[in-house]
């Protein structure tokens, strides 16, 4: 036990979500269980508005075939929306999420909100596909919301309570991504894709004004925020920090990992194999994305009281169990439901353990969570751009292939970098 309290680190000088900076939580007091009570609607508030934003992020997905027959365009003549707002979302996160070290985040969460919604609304009434990818794009790259949240969370919990905390966050925001997917695709069909984003621009708003009013007024000092210092300031950030490079490289295999086999998954079930199923039916097997918000509070316990290491060791195990399910899924239906759900788990149980370890990191947990974002962003979309010519040339053994040399580069390559900071 005393190796794995050693990894916790010390409770942050900020005062925790919803409570004031002189406020004490003494055992004795009795005040822990109030500051929980009161912590409560701000979590779900803010889990919420994670949700809300993330989903802008994958809102056009299942819109696609929508939108290429309204303009009167090939489907796959659209589909590059989808990576437009996938370019959106790497642009934000380089340039507004660093800002949360410095920024006045409630002012930068109401401002944020605001630009998306206006985004999604001129998405809506777009007359053709240039000026919907140039909407998507600014909207994406103002949905960077979750990743100011998530370092505020963390740096204001309670030492004992950050992992659940954390975990809460990041629940919201792989429930915004299942939700886009299968309700967004649903939506779009009874009302329309125009319709699906002026809904999404009216909830960013709302909710993101919201969250931005109840957040807590800042106790550190303010500065000056340079986007592009932030920037330049993060290699230092990495090369300084060796438990920040192995949480990155960590998740960075996981994501890879999920990434690879969920997106030619919809090929397997349509195209080729024993399936042959129809587009809305392999579109459910996204709800196999609720696993993870059912993993994360429990990961999140875990964390407090174990620390993250553990954790992460039970996520790889998950991820690697699950390789050999989806594997046999190549012609098993059962063996690819059970797949989704260990890879689903093991997914969540290492977003919520690598992103607490990221932040607790560095003094800097902002930028700290910009560079663990980005390098699992990277993880993924390599991932998955090796697994559609793996696909082409080996089929579905291919793309299992790439999935397990994305976990096996993972855990090597964190486990190297711990070896460097203990030398």
């Amino acid at each position: 036990m005393t190796a794995t309290r050693q990894e916790q680190p010390a409770a942050p000088a900020t005062a925790p979500v919803g409570t004031s900076a002189g406020t004490t939580t003494g055992p004795s007091s009795g005040r822990p269980a109030r500051t929980e009570r009161r912590n409560g609607p701000l979590l779900a508030v803010i889990a919420l508005c994670t949700a809300v934003t993330a989903a802008n992020i994958y809102l056009a997905s299942p819109l696609l075939g929508l939108i290429a027959r309204d303009f009167g365009a090939s489907p796959s003549s659209a589909g590059w929306i989808a990576s437009i707002a996938q370019l959106g979302y790497a642009v934000g996160l380089l340039f507004f999420a660093p800002l949360g070290d410095t920024a006045d985040r409630r002012r930068l969460v109401a401002v944020l909100s605001a630009v998306a919604g206006a985004a999604l609304v001129a998405a809506a009434f777009a007359p053709g596909l240039p000026a919907l990818a140039a909407a998507v794009l600014v909207a994406c790259a103002a949905t960077v919301v979750p990743q100011l949240l998530v370092p505020l969370v963390a740096e204001r919990a309670p030492a004992d309570r950050r992992g659940r905390h954390v975990a809460a966050v990041v629940a919201g925001l792989f429930t915004g991504i299942v939700a886009a997917r299968v309700l967004g695709g649903l939506a779009g069909q009874a009302f329309g894709w125009r319709a699906v984003f002026l809904g999404a621009a009216a909830l960013t708003v709302a909710v993101g004004l919201l969250t931005a009013a109840l957040l807590p007024p800042e106790t550190r000092p303010r500065a000056a925020a340079h986007p592009l210092k932030a920037i330049a300031g993060m290699p230092g950030l990495m090369a300084a920090s060796a438990d920040l490079r192995a949480a990155c490289l960590r998740q960075s295999g996981l994501f890879g990992a999920w990434s690879s086999l969920w997106t030619t998954l919809t090929l397997l079930l349509t195209t080729s194999g024993p399936y042959h199923l129809s587009p809305g039916t392999a579109g459910l097997f996204g709800l196999f994305g609720l696993v993870s918000t059912a993993v994360a509070p429990v990961s999140g316990t875990l964390i407090d009281r174990f620390g993250p290491h553990r954790v992460i060791t039970t996520a790889y195990a998950l991820t690697a169990l699950s390789l050999p399910l989806f594997w046999l899924g190549g012609h098993s239906l059962w063996a690819l439901c059970a797949g989704a759900v260990l890879i689903h788990a093991g997914l969540m149980a290492g977003q919520v353990a690598n992103q607490t370890r990221a932040l607790a990191a560095t003094a800097k947990p902002a930028a700290a969570n910009t560079a663990y974002v980005v390098a699992a962003f990277i993880g993924g979309a390599s991932a998955s751009a090796l697994a559609g010519p793996a696909f082409s040339h080996w089929g579905w053994s291919g793309v299992c292939g790439i999935a397990a040399a994305s976990v096996t580069l993972g855990w090597v390559g964190s486990a190297l970098a711990s070896r460097t900071r203990q030398a």
